[in-house]
């Protein structure tokens, strides 16, 4: 049995009663229905970046979504229309993008993960969502059995969620389809974070070539990027958003981003080191990442129990210090908190 600890960024999870890597779009359809028909429980992964799965692993079928290719019309006035396969590493596509000369996708470097895991979760960061320039999201819909393709409007983009996170498992993504601008400069600057790395001021452009090296070295900062040999699966929890009310009754220094239905957004990160929860905290094996808060490492042979005693941990200390439940982003697989 593959032990599923070998795919996935955390480096924990038991075994696999078996393990499939799909490399076809064909053979993904074809696995997903014999599974399907069978009744047996069925795991779909891609790079494995934004899960958790327990120690006694998944008594069940998992398949590994190792599609690739891509396809793309780029036109000096409308841009870039790319169908990009379910499978291709997300990171290896933004840079793509930007060989093209294609814009907007600049402040999502070095996010792990795959291409068809990125409207699931909606991943974004310093400023900006994929949810902005996904056209269309081609999926094979489990319930209907059948193809289905989702534009835009359809998939329900919200904060870190879409309709695919929220209807569990039903629709297994096949690729992605993104329009993307031409142009040699970035969307504005959201974040004084990317802003004081680019040495410019928020609201101002700058080359998209420049924005991707300093979101790559931000990240890298932070230990959340590939290849850096510490195990984790980035950002371990979403920034709460909370009423005005409670957003009031924080302390004047913590960060707040004021949302356009009335909310507020609060740093998950704030939240925690304001709580007591300082860098390098252990449990076991398991450790809050020397270099940021919110990434919970694998940092020496930890099981999955430790890193969930370890999320516990976090949760109950924002909890009891400012009244706010942290939620995780990473999905958890036989495990719960």
């Amino acid at each position: 049995m593959s032990k599923l600890a070998d795919y996935t960024t955390l480096r924990v999870g038991g075994p696999a009663a078996l393990l499939i890597r799909a490399e076809t779009e064909a053979q993904l359809i074809a696995e997903i229905e014999a599974a399907d028909a069978s009744q047996e429980p069925l795991l779909i992964i891609g790079g494995g970046s934004n899960i958790l799965v327990g120690d006694d692993g998944f008594k069940g079928t998992v398949i590994k979504v190792e599609t690739s290719g891509n396809s793309y019309e780029i036109d000096a006035c409308s841009g870039g229309m790319l169908q990009v396969a379910a499978g291709v590493p997300w990171d290896e596509f933004v840079a793509f993008t930007l060989s093209k000369g294609l814009a907007n996708l600049e402040c999502l470097s070095g996010i792990p993960g795959t291409v068809g895991g990125a409207p699931i979760q909606n991943i974004g960061a310093y400023g900006h969502e994929v949810a902005e320039v996904i056209a269309r999201v081609r999926t094979y819909d489990r319930e209907a059995k059948a193809i289905k393709t989702f534009t835009a409007a359809e998939c329900g983009f919200t904060y870190r969620s879409s309709i695919f996170k929220e209807s569990g498992d039903r629709y297994v993504i096949l690729d992605v389809t993104f329009h993307l601008r031409n142009g040699e400069e970035s969307l504005a600057i959201a974040y004084p974070e990317l802003a004081r790395e680019l040495n410019v001021r928020i609201g101002d452009r700058a080359p998209i070539q420049s924005v991707r090296d300093a979101v790559l070295t931000l990240r890298k900062k932070k230990g959340m990027l590939e290849g850096l040999g510490i195990h984790s699966a980035g950002s371990f929890f979403t920034n709460p958003i909370v009423s005005r009310a409670i957003a009031s009754q924080l302390p004047v220094d913590a960060p707040q981003w004021p949302q356009e239905d009335d909310t507020v957004k609060l740093s998950a990160a704030w939240l925690i080191e304001n709580s007591g929860v300082a860098k390098g905290f252990a449990i076991g094996g398991a450790a809050i990442s020397d270099l940021h808060v919110l990434a919970l490492t694998n940092a020496k042979g930890a099981t999955a129990s430790e890193i969930i005693q370890l999320a516990a941990h976090v949760i109950a200390s924002v909890k009891k210090t400012f009244g706010i439940t942290l939620e995780p982003e990473v999905r958890l697989v036989g495990a719960t908190l």
